[in-house]
């Protein structure tokens, strides 16, 4: 089989990625027939906010095709080459979770010394947050730490299903600042590691990369299984969601606040939303330019209601009355506010 049939199209021509939906989306193409592949067969080039690819050569697509190729080549008296037209057979949509001895290992204590993310909330940010409360937002996200290679000291956030089953690991990179500098998925490092290494992929790795949707539940979703009453704050990025609880508490008591994250702003799905039927939610958007995201979600957040009985979305509008223009078009969100101020004052009120 020719490994090189498969490459990503050259050229300038972009198509809407379908995990973050920006037009920013190579597609993968048959270099014999010309043909697209499936259309969510591609790789996101906004690398540092995004990082969607999914490989034909790594999900079983290219030795599917081969082989099908081979079988109609038997049957054929002149032996030529079929038009393909046949389907082939999508993943599973059952959900395949990683490796969970594989996610431990993000959670090694000695790790998070070199861990930017939590070194800046202890020493960098204009108000550095005590040890002990950072410490229990770690062991309540299960937040962790990349050791080696080329993220280390980035932050793991890991996706935990109401059931306890991780979903996907998003790896950030942070800056002194705290600004993300390079986003990444910790299958996506694995994977890279074995390719330049040239070993086989463990068998649930191989598995895990056949599914097309692998951030299938909420951030910190594994918090409503064990605060069954508590109100939700929904924001986009898991950072985000880290800081609110952070400024405002822990959920400790049934009036403290549950802070979870979609994502990214496609994220807002009814599949992902279904598991708040029955609480009251806080929707904190991401700014925007026109209010473009915080009119989607609440127009969204206005028919999940009625799909969900006694659930409640309650939009935030402070951020789109007070924002300025630049900060609306630089996207700015929450958690670039709630950084310039006091901690200790949020917790007094």
């Amino acid at each position: 089989m020719n490994t090189h049939r498969y490459l990503l199209e050259k050229g300038s021509k972009k198509y809407y990625c379908p995990e973050c939906n920006k037009k920013t989306f190579v597609l993968y193409i048959d270099t014999e027939t010309s043909d697209y592949l499936p259309e969510h067969y591609g790789r996101c080039d906004r690398e540092s906010k995004c990082s969607y690819h999914l490989n034909p050569y790594l999900d079983g697509y290219a030795k599917a095709i081969w082989v099908q190729e081979q079988g109609k080549r038997s049957n054929l008296p002149n032996k030529g080459k079929p038009q393909l037209k046949e389907a082939i057979p999508q993943p599973s949509s059952e959900p395949v979770f990683f490796d969970f001895d594989t996610f431990r290992q993000t959670l090694k204590a000695n790790r998070y010394e070199q861990n930017t993310f939590i070194q800046n909330l202890l020493l960098s940010v204009p108000y550095p947050f005590d040890t002990q409360e950072v410490t229990r937002v770690i062991e309540l996200y299960r937040l962790g730490t990349v050791a080696n290679g080329y993220r280390a000291g980035a932050t793991t956030f890991p996706f935990i299903d109401i059931k306890g089953n991780v979903r996907a690991i998003q790896v950030k990179q942070f800056d002194e600042a705290n600004h993300t500098t390079a986003t990444d998925f910790l299958n996506s490092i694995i994977e890279k590691y074995h390719a330049r290494n040239r070993i086989p992929l463990p068998e649930w790795l191989e598995a895990y990369s056949q599914q097309e949707k692998r951030v299938s539940c909420l951030f910190g979703e594994h918090l409503l299984s064990k605060y069954p009453h508590n109100p939700i704050a929904l924001v986009e990025a898991p950072k985000t969601a880290v800081y609110g609880t952070l400024y405002f508490g822990l959920p400790e008591t049934p009036e403290n606040l549950i802070w979870l994250a979609v994502y990214n702003k496609s994220s807002f799905s009814f599949d992902k939303l279904k598991v708040l039927q029955g609480r009251f939610v806080f929707v904190f958007p991401d700014l925007s330019k026109d209010g473009n995201t915080f009119k989607e979600w609440e127009t969204k957040a206005t028919d999940f209601e009625g799909e969900l009985p006694g659930t409640r979305f309650i939009f935030s509008e402070l951020l789109e009355r007070l924002a300025s223009g630049k900060d609306k078009n630089d996207g700015k969100d929450l958690a670039d506010y709630l950084i310039k101020m006091n901690w200790r004052n949020f917790r007094k009120k």
